[in-house]
């Protein structure tokens, strides 16, 4: 029976199931045995010949966490779940990656797709890309102010599996809405198909992006994409006004009805707008501002003090942590980025006699220096940017918000 116990006061194994004690569980293993058998297949070889388990079993070589019969290891390997998937059409490994060496709120969202809309980049004929996309919240809010806008697409990048997701709000929507389950490093922006077929232009959004996540983002916009659309001799498609009158990338308004003014204005990235978050997980080969960190004569390892000691910045949450009140703390708004947040790995062993309020100061200079970096490199690329914080503190200490539009050609 199921409740029975042996003498040492350990429950027996269940009927049916494996015989095996797991003695880190301190419980015999529940899986499912053959018939006949008395211990799984994960477990038979500890048994002995006479027991009728005469096939051996050995670690699976695509995952050793579980074993296989093997006469039967290469008929496994072909369904195993741990075998390499087929890679998509925009699967390009590194292609952002650079060289080694050379929470969450309406308020945040609605402030979000208010600047995009203070940038001219809400309108028509466009696709939105939302890296680092989660549940896809981002994309909803912007969806939601774009009611009278034609031909609009949402890419929502994310390389993990999400639960959750919103996307399923918009199938009346008009929008369309994709997901691209894949690592930003690896993304050849202009291979997507949907991409490819409409050489659509692009807005690169996201918020709350992780670290090197920005940088790489930054690359897959401004070289893998360009790059692409350059290689294969077509751009995206001009578009008109009513008026028949063209209009600059610099005119907002203009802007967000039409796509370019002309061919020697066209770009295939219309603006970027990316919440930044996390400097102390930035990577200096991911890093986009290399070239703005020689010019100021610092190298690999100033950079990787400054990114260290960005984390300072948010001491803050540590503070909350360990000496506010529960309702104080629920007032800030913070207690869903302080649950997800790692104080452990961020940590930066200091013994000196700075304040809390002092280190504080100088992390925020941190991360500001390494988003001058961030900016360098978009001037390089013929984009006008510019930081500015777009919401409160008390709402996210992390609250700043990266922004881009190309700078128009002159006539």
């Amino acid at each position: 029976m199921a409740n029975e116990r042996t003498a040492d006061g350990i429950q027996a194994p269940l009927p049916g199931r494996c015989g095996y004690f797991v003695e880190k569980k301190k419980r015999y293993c529940k899986m499912i045995v053959a018939k006949g058998k008395r211990l799984c297949g994960e477990h038979a070889n500890t048994a002995s010949d006479s027991e009728g388990y005469k096939q051996r079993r050995i670690p699976c070589p695509l995952d050793p966490k579980h074993t296989v019969n093997e006469d039967k290891l290469e008929k496994h390997l072909k369904k195993c779940n741990s075998r390499e998937k087929p890679k998509p059409v925009y699967y390009v490994k590194d292609i952002n990656g650079g060289y080694e060496d050379a929470m969450e709120t309406s308020r945040q969202q609605a402030s979000l797709a208010g600047n995009l809309e203070r940038m001219g980049l809400l309108g028509s004929n466009r696709c939105f890309v939302e890296f680092g996309a989660g549940r896809g919240k981002l994309s909803h809010w912007i969806d939601l102010a774009l009611q009278d806008a034609k031909n609009v697409h949402f890419l929502l990048v994310e390389r993990a599996t999400t639960r959750f997701k919103v996307d399923g709000k918009h199938k009346n929507s008009g929008s369309v809405f994709e997901r691209l389950q894949v690592d930003i490093k690896d993304l050849s922006l202009g291979r997507v198909p949907l991409l490819a077929r409409k050489r659509l232009p692009v807005v690169g959004i996201g918020k709350h992006l992780c670290g090197a996540a920005t940088d790489l983002a930054l690359r897959c916009l401004m070289e893998s994409y360009k790059t692409n659309l350059e290689d294969t001799g077509k751009e995206p498609p001009e578009k008109r006004l009513k008026s028949d009158e063209m209009c600059t990338i610099g005119d907002h308004k203009c802007l967000s009805n039409c796509t370019v003014d002309s061919a020697e204005n066209r770009s295939p990235v219309l603006g970027v707008a990316i919440a930044l978050c996390c400097h102390h997980r930035c990577e200096w080969r991911y890093y986009v501002g290399k070239e703005f960190f020689f010019s100021q004569g610092l190298d690999a390892e100033d950079f990787r003090i400054f990114q260290r000691m960005s984390s300072w910045a948010t001491c803050g949450m540590k503070w909350h942590a360990s000496g506010v009140g529960e309702a104080e703390f629920d007032k800030a708004n913070q207690k869903e980025q302080l649950e997800d947040y790692d104080f452990e790995e961020e940590s930066f062993t200091y013994d000196g006699t700075l304040t809390v309020e002092d280190r504080e100061h100088l992390g925020h200079l941190c991360k500001r220096l390494i988003d001058q970096g961030r900016i360098y490199y978009l001037k390089q690329q013929g984009f006008d940017s510019v930081l500015q914080y777009y919401t409160s503190p008390s709402i996210s200490l992390e609250n700043v918000l990266l922004t881009a539009v190309p700078v128009p050609k002159i006539q």
